[in-house]
């Protein structure tokens, strides 16, 4: 079963039973507190632990590769002409890349323009009932490059589906802004709602906070290894 992602708590807290309900229509053998681990498994991408306040916060962003040309892209053709014809043809314009982190409202406005574009190329694409959500996991549109620009890992798009199906429009070119803000806000009281109850359950091990606490500890320890095997 796919649970939606919710963008705000209001939302998610008033459909909360209803989805339950339809999780133990769907798995027979089951427990209210599988439900909840697939919650855990389905917010935790968008939160992280502060040490320093012991507590969760928001933190959707999501790791891209950054395609482009050096000296040619990021500072202009035009400022390149003490690079001439012979350097040019023998340097090439090899395309490389630096991974960064955008926002997930930034990735989403990327793929929505990926899916516009291909549409203002298939005038058939959104006849009928369909529409962007139809093409937010189409494999060549979401993994196209044309020139530089982001270059989508298909595997990592997979575990932010439910976020763009939650989010991107039916239609339209930009995405919503107050949207956006209302997920930031809302993902951490959604991640207490969820933790509350599996601490009832006395399943607690399970939480976002301990999946998220114990995955920050891992990260510093790394560092620490990295920085004694520098040094």
């Amino acid at each position: 079963m796919e649970l939606p992602l919710y963008l705000n708590f209001k939302d998610f807290e008033s459909h909360y039973y209803d989805n339950l309900e339809k999780w133990f229509e769907e798995y027979h053998n089951t427990s209210e507190i599988d439900y909840l681990k697939a919650l855990v498994a389905l917010y935790s991408p968008y939160l992280y632990y502060n040490f320093a306040e012991d507590k969760l916060q928001a933190d959707a962003f999501i790791e891209v590769k950054d395609c482009f040309f050096p000296y040619h892209e990021r500072i202009g053709i035009s400022f390149c002409n003490h690079y001439n014809k012979e350097s040019a043809s023998q340097k090439g314009l090899n395309q490389v890349f630096e991974f960064k982190n955008i926002s997930m409202m930034e990735y989403a406005q990327h793929i929505l323009d990926k899916i516009n574009k291909y549409c203002s190329k298939n005038r058939n694409a959104l006849d009928g009932s369909k529409n962007i959500q139809d093409y937010v996991n189409d494999y060549d549109i979401v993994t196209s490059v044309e020139g530089v620009g982001y270059c989508i890992s298909y595997n990592r798009h997979q575990k932010v589906l439910p976020f763009l199906k939650a989010y991107l429009p039916y239609y339209g070119q930009v995405v919503n802004m107050m949207l956006y803000r209302d997920f930031i806000f809302s993902v951490v009281d959604i991640a207490e709602y969820i933790d509350q109850k599996l601490k009832t359950m006395k399943a607690f091990e399970h939480s976002i906070y301990r999946h998220s606490r114990a995955d920050a500890q891992f990260k510093v320890q790394m560092s620490r290894q990295f920085l004694t095997l520098c040094n």
